[in-house]
């Protein structure tokens, strides 16, 4: 799956000559957390809801709302934006978005084109949804069966076929390491007989270390 699949296409932006009022007010109105600065339609910058902050005067302030507002209206979007902003590729796949935000503990990327003008923004939320949706978790009631195994040939054919035979079908298949080395493989299927399939798996070599039904 690619990062063009998942990412809100045409996001809002605004100029790095546009003042910090104007920022504030769009996130706050279409509430979304990260802002690029586009300059003749290229990316230089980006604003998040933090940035906003940390220009906000204190709730302990002795100004008034005037004074206040006369100088966010003076503030302008150049003066705080981050200029070296972390982007991805719409044909970057979804996994080297998690990793790039992951690696660098960050909530969102900006994605662009070949010649640098944004097109798009990521979210961990985009994330996490596409996570429910390749896991299956929303297709209605299914059957979750964990197995742990060893990182060998043909184990994938030997359990699929397993399925095949009772005929289960499978709505999602995913493994991923353990700190063992072993390997921990989830399966989403459409089980009728789980104690037939728990019985078949470990005959096979392959018992089942978990299954619960999800509604």
């Amino acid at each position: 799956m690619f990062v063009s699949n998942r990412m809100t296409a045409n996001p809002f932006t605004l100029t790095a000559n546009a003042t910090v009022a104007d920022a504030s007010e769009m996130m706050r109105t279409h509430k979304f957390r990260r802002l690029p600065i586009v300059e003749n339609g290229k990316l230089v910058g980006i604003i998040t809801d933090r940035d906003l902050r940390e220009v906000s005067p204190s709730p302990a302030t002795t100004l008034s709302i005037f004074e206040l507002n006369y100088l966010l209206a003076k503030m302008m979007v150049k003066d705080i934006m981050k200029k070296d902003v972390l982007t991805i590729q719409e044909h970057a796949t979804i996994e080297e978005a998690a990793l790039l935000m992951y690696k660098n503990k960050i909530g969102g990327l900006v994605v662009v084109d070949d010649k640098h003008a944004v097109i798009g923004v990521i979210t961990e939320t985009d994330i996490f949804k596409t996570f429910v949706d390749v896991m299956g978790i929303t297709q209605g009631k299914t059957t979750r069966v964990t197995i742990d195994v060893t990182d060998k040939v043909g184990i994938l054919c030997d359990i699929t076929s397993i399925f095949k035979e009772m005929g289960m079908n499978i709505s999602s298949l995913v493994s991923y390491p353990l700190e063992d080395e072993t390997y921990e493989l989830v399966i989403r299927a459409e089980v009728q007989d789980s104690e037939a399939l728990v019985e078949r798996l470990a005959t096979a070599g392959y018992p089942v270390k978990h299954i619960t039904q999800i509604l």
